[in-house]
């Protein structure tokens, strides 16, 4: 039995999908082949004082976690997020209900790191790193997703999640 609309369940996916593929690329073309992934050339923002550079950011001592890449983390975070939705939709319900619940607070682990990482990036790197900022994109659009279909969830059935 399905639970989500096809409608939410792209909404739900594409975000975590987006982001995975941005994650992934780093992962990948960085940490794998040791080169700077595509389009990751150095140039000027739109934001004074900061440039576009992903080798400054990807390099940089704010990159990792005890050596372990932060695109690593974001990728683990964006998998995780499409196993939550998928169980949400298709598990068994009390599998349903414990991912649904999971999901309302996994999303708040990634939102939280996002104002600090872009932070880092503009204030102490004054860089950005374009994949990076298509992660944190897709984090905040994913939350907001997940946000307004609590809302109306619990709307709809009067439940209250905890």
């Amino acid at each position: 039995m399905r639970r989500l609309t096809k409608t939410w369940l792209v909404l739900m996916l594409v975000f975590s999908a987006v982001g995975l593929f941005a994650s992934s690329v780093v992962i990948y073309t960085y940490y794998y082949l040791h080169e700077l992934p595509p389009l990751c050339t150095s140039f000027k923002s739109p934001f004074p004082g900061v440039t576009i550079d992903c080798e400054r950011v990807l390099s940089s001592r704010y990159s990792d976690i005890g050596g372990v890449p932060l695109d690593l983390l974001a990728a683990i975070w964006f998998i995780v997020n499409i196993i939550l939705v998928l169980i949400y939709d298709l598990g068994p319900q009390r599998l349903a209900s414990l991912a649904l619940n999971t999901l309302f607070y996994w999303r708040f682990i990634g939102i939280a790191v996002v104002p600090y990482l872009i932070f880092v990036e503009t204030y102490l790197l004054h860089a950005l790193c374009m994949y990076c900022t298509i992660m944190h994109v897709m984090i905040v659009m994913d939350f907001i997703v997940i946000t307004i279909f609590f809302i109306k969830v619990r709307k709809l059935i009067g439940m209250t999640i905890h």
